[in-house]
């Protein structure tokens, strides 16, 4: 591991000479500027100021290259491109078929290696066409339906039409699986069928799981009756108009959820029986109910669809269970796995049957004090499931691309290189030896064909934009298929740096980026802005493309501002102790490493101490707020964008996963309450919110600027009427030409 720190570290201060966006540059730049329609997301010239790209499907183990209008399959040893159909070959496939609405390739898939049929989805349908013959083999009509899932094996899909789940199964037919689902033109949304719940905490993103046989689906049902309904306001209608979101606050009442499995031949439904659900997850008892308190993530099916697992999570979320159900009566099999922490414990990914062994999954888990693998083999006659560790050591599995079935590996992303890297490695399940399958360096998002033998890479380097190759598993020669130029070629760009300081532990390496202005001159003092973010499941600094800079870090260095972005502890993906370093205490441990960060920057020349800002959004719109109330006569000038307050005020997954809840915690909670430094505001300070924000709720800023109010001090408030935590469209440009005039008019 040390041979690798040094070697990574030599690579570091290497690359950040051989930049070409540094001062050697800068005579052939002509002083071209940035504009922020050229780097915001919401920009009208952002397209063209992004890396180029191109994109990439596998059909079994053959490589496809797709664009708006056109498919090619990629020969991989040479990168040649041969034309396997265009746009207007498959309209006229459609011509005259319901649903004709396809205006371009994108979204095109190949489910099935043997068979040459094509996936295309357009505005109102999805078809499956034979593109040798033109014959279209299947189609449905709920392409736009809410939460849409497709299965590859039986060609159902489920879909929602006015909350209600419904499934259309391959021959067409339509069945509606739930009755009772709040509707569209219901106020109040207490029942809800196939969506992510509690609030896409846990990993979970979707609410529904075909089986594999496509037989059989498993959803969530949440009940949201108990939960309180936050007033959000529509304030477009004539008469503004009371439009509520469901919000359980840390300690209060939260989602009732159930996992149900309908059965695509008997039409039927069962529920999992889980702790404390009833046959259709009815809550009755409010008091039972929020001390039973369970949740149900990850879910995953056996291979023969006879089985569903789940991850079962107390609300403390200190005591994790794996447990399986049977998909055909709901009956409690086994609890096969646990897993408990004195601060928390938190499972963020579904179980993975290995394709050559129906008896043997891999699991995830930090019980090491690191995410990695284990390889679990399930028992026989009501025995222990025998777990083995597959990966160790002081680094992160990022995650699990998928299985090289011929070879018997998991194919895997994993920072063991460097803490800013993701890199692709092979591990052999039988002899644990780790293969690197990409050149380690940068930031690397690998795609798999379907057997696991193949590999398209897509990643970025420091000092490259873009790269896309691709390898075979065991014989990792690269073809590379495509290299982005330079977006940026012709205009004045700032030096991008990264490095290291030590926490204020003493011991823990915490990386930085640091924006020097353009026309650097070492010998003048430059205004400073920390940019932070500073909490879970987060970093801002890895070895992408300029460090991972954003655009508007670059804007502001044109503008003569140097910034700087550290990545503290309680950040992602350097291990449990670093991240729950934070526990029941979130600010505390950030401010302090964020302030490490402070005294580095007073150590340089040509810092201007006395010019200090910092700028965050949600968690980091808090830690600007931290930052200011108790460093007053550090940072002149803030922004802080969607900022929570008073942890209280903040979700119960989220909040009481890190703080506990108000009434374990109380002292934490207090601390961490930035209603009490709301007298120690000495800087300018602009709050930043959307006004309908479901995530962190209007309440926070407002209570705030409330008690701003009587202790006398003065922010500035904005707000984006009808907008949610983070500004849609154009709209985003207009924030950061907000958030930069702000800096212009009390920091430069």
């Amino acid at each position: 591991m040390n041979t690798k720190k040094l070697l990574f570290s030599a690579a570091l201060t290497a690359i950040t000479l051989m930049n070409p966006f540094t001062d050697n540059s800068k005579a052939m730049a002509q002083n071209k500027l940035f504009t922020l329609e050229d780097l915001n997301f919401g920009g009208n010239n952002y397209r063209n100021m992004v890396p180029k790209n191109q994109y990439y499907t596998w059909w079994g183990e053959q490589l496809v290259r797709y664009d708006m209008e056109e498919c090619y399959l990629v020969d991989k040893k040479t990168g040649k491109e041969t034309l396997l159909f265009k746009l207007d070959d498959a309209k006229n496939w459609l011509k005259e078929k319901s649903g004709n609405k396809l205006y371009h390739l994108y979204y095109v898939s190949f489910p099935y290696a043997d068979q040459p049929l094509v996936r295309l989805s357009g505005v109102d349908c999805r078809w499956l066409v034979n593109f040798k013959t033109g014959q279209l083999v299947w189609f449905d009509n709920a392409a736009t339906s809410d939460c849409y899932d497709w299965s590859n094996t039986s060609r159902a899909a489920s879909y929602l039409s006015d909350n209600q789940l419904c499934v259309l199964n391959g021959d067409g037919t339509m069945f509606q699986v739930s009755k009772d689902a709040s509707t569209k033109n219901e106020l109040k949304r207490n029942i809800v069928y196939g969506e992510s719940v509690y609030r896409q905490e846990f990993g979970i993103e979707k609410g529904t799981f075909w089986s594999p046989d496509g037989q059989k689906l498993a959803f969530y049902r949440m009940d949201q009756t108990l939960v309180s309904d936050y007033p959000q306001v529509n304030t477009f209608e004539r008469v503004a108009k009371y439009e509520p979101d469901k919000y359980p606050m840390a300690g209060e009442q939260s989602h009732y959820v159930t996992v149900g499995v309908y059965d695509i031949n008997t039409k039927t439904t069962v529920y999992l029986k889980t702790p404390e659900s009833t046959a259709y997850g009815k809550v009755t008892d409010a008091d039972d109910y929020r001390n039973g308190f369970v949740y149900f993530t990850n879910v995953a099916w056996s291979p023969d669809g006879k089985t569903i697992y789940l991850f079962e999570l107390n609300r403390d979320q200190n005591d994790c269970r794996l447990v399986s159900y049977d998909a055909q009566t709901g009956e409690r099999k086994q609890e096969l796995y646990r897993e408990t922490s004195d601060k928390y414990v938190e499972p963020l990914h579904p179980i993975q049957f290995l394709p050559w062994d129906d008896n043997s999954f891999i699991m995830q888990s930090q019980k090491d004090g690191y995410n990695h693998l284990y390889l679990c083999t399930l028992p026989k006659n009501g025995g222990e499931l025998k777990v083995k560790q597959l990966t160790s050591g002081e680094w992160v599995v990022l995650s699990v691309v998928g299985f090289d079935k011929k070879n018997k590996q998991v194919i895997i992303t994993s920072n063991e290189i460097s803490p800013i890297q993701c890199n692709t490695f092979a591990v052999n399940v039988k002899t644990l030896k780790r293969t690197l399958l990409d050149n380690g360096r940068g930031y690397h998002n690998p795609t798999l064909s379907e057997n696991g033998e193949w590999i398209v890479d897509k990643y970025s380097e420091p000092t490259v934009p873009r790269v896309i190759t691709v390898q075979n598993t065991l014989k990792p020669t690269i073809q590379t298929l495509f290299t982005a130029p330079n977006p940026w070629a012709g205009y004045d760009v700032p030096e991008y740096s990264c490095g290291t300081i030590k926490a204020a532990d003493g011991v823990t390496d915490l990386y930085y980026r640091m924006v020097k202005p353009t026309d650097f001159d070492p010998n003048k003092k430059y205004p400073t802005i920390i940019y932070v973010y500073g909490g879970p499941h987060a970093h801002n600094v890895d070895a992408r493309w300029n460090y991972c800079s954003r655009g508007w870090e670059t804007y502001m260095a044109q503008k003569g501002y140097l910034i700087f972005i550290l990545d503290n502890r309680g950040s992602e993906n350097r291990g449990a102790a670093f991240e729950q370093a934070t526990f029941r205490q979130l600010g505390q441990i950030e401010m302090q490493d964020q302030m490490q960060g402070v005294e580095y920057l007073k150590s340089l020349p040509y810092v201007d101490a006395d010019r200090m800002g910092v700028h965050g959004w949600s968690f980091g719109g808090y830690m600007t707020i931290t930052l200011m109330t108790n460093h007053p006569d550090v940072f002149k000038v803030g922004v802080a964008g969607g900022p929570v307050i008073d942890w209280k005020w903040y979700e119960v997954m989220y909040g009481e996963r890190y703080m506990d809840t108000p009434l374990t915690n109380p002292e934490g909670y207090e601390k961490c309450s930035l209603i009490k430094q709301a007298q120690n505001l000495k800087g300018k300070l602009q709050i930043i919110i959307g006004m309908n924000d479901p995530t962190v709720v209007p309440q926070h800023a407002l209570q705030f600027i409330h008690e701003c109010n009587i202790v006398g001090t003065q922010p500035d408030f904005y707000v984006y009427p009808g907008e949610g935590h983070n500004m849609a469209g154009h709209q985003s440009t207009h924030l950061h030409e907000r958030i930069s005039q702000y800096f212009d008019d009390y920091l430069k």
